[in-house]
């Protein structure tokens, strides 16, 4: 029995589809915004205030193991009602909230973990989701491109765990944009047209990337071609590439470059086993 914890966006869909086609016992922790989960008989809708009903369920049910997928969004905490585990438990998540998303998720796991529940990766049912390293399209980066990629990875790796920075833009080893808790399609929208920079999205140092993976899709692809982006750069097997087939076409028809690194590789490395 696997318990789904599921907001909006595809990715919850698209998890959901997996878990059944794969004949797995589950139920449903409905957190989307209009009950999009509400005509599966295994679902539940329930108020992220309310730990105790929650976790009643989880073991009702002998689940062992949680997963989170879609984006679930920040409540309401003036408004929610609590029953009294929600009591004992909200404090901690409001306090986290202070410090921003990544902070909610990792107080979020550590109650669960309280509770004798285990949290999953979002895509443990579906790690072809997930690219390997390589180039995806037929547009490669370029020296000026590596540089930038480099700075990017310097960025990410000294950015502490708890920051709400998934993804920036970088020309020429220049940081035109950072992300806010808004998210990556804001950021964008801030950019002039033909920027020319590189999105990178890549996993911060130590960042529990359980329920909270750097996420691209189709809709990433069309942003890119708009603000004139010259390509996308994601962590090998730490990422999340949804309409992969629909993106890769749309890259090469607009001449975008798809670069997934492998961060055990130095730089220079990368340089020569992606550009040659």
């Amino acid at each position: 029995m696997i318990g789904l914890f599921l907001g909006d966006t595809d990715f919850s869909d698209i998890v959901l589809s997996k878990v059944k086609k794969l004949k797995k016992k589950y139920f449903i922790i409905d957190f989307s915004k209009n009950n999009k989960f509400k005509k599966d008989k295994n679902s539940f809708r329930i108020s992220i205030g309310k730990f105790g009903t929650i976790i009643n369920i989880i073991k009702q049910k002998k689940c062992k193991k949680v997963l989170f997928a879609g984006k679930i969004s920040k409540p309401n905490f003036s408004s929610l009602r609590l029953d009294l585990k929600g009591i004992y438990y909200m404090p901690s998540v409001i306090r986290a909230a202070k410090i921003g998303d990544a902070a909610i998720i990792k107080s979020i796991i550590k109650i669960l973990n309280n509770e004798g529940i285990k949290v999953i990766s979002s895509i443990f049912f579906n790690p072809e989701l997930s690219l390997r390293r390589g180039n995806y399209s037929k547009f490669k980066p370029n020296k000026l491109d590596i540089i930038s990629i480099k700075k990017g990875k310097a960025y990410f790796n000294k950015t502490k765990s708890l920051d709400h920075v998934q993804a920036i833009v970088v020309k020429d080893g220049k940081i035109l944009a950072k992300e806010g808790r808004e998210g990556t399609k804001k950021m964008l929208s801030e950019l002039k047209k033909n920027s020319d920079g590189i999105l990178i999205k890549l996993p911060k140092k130590k960042q529990d990337l359980r329920m909270d993976l750097p996420t691209v899709g189709l809709q990433t692809f069309k942003d890119i071609k708009k603000y004139g982006l010259r390509g996308v750069v994601l962590q090998s097997k730490k990422n999340i590439f949804l309409d992969k087939i629909k993106c890769i076409k749309f890259a090469n028809k607009n001449k975008i470059f798809i670069n997934i690194i492998w961060k055990k590789y130095s730089y220079s490395q990368v340089s020569l086993l992606e550009i040659n």
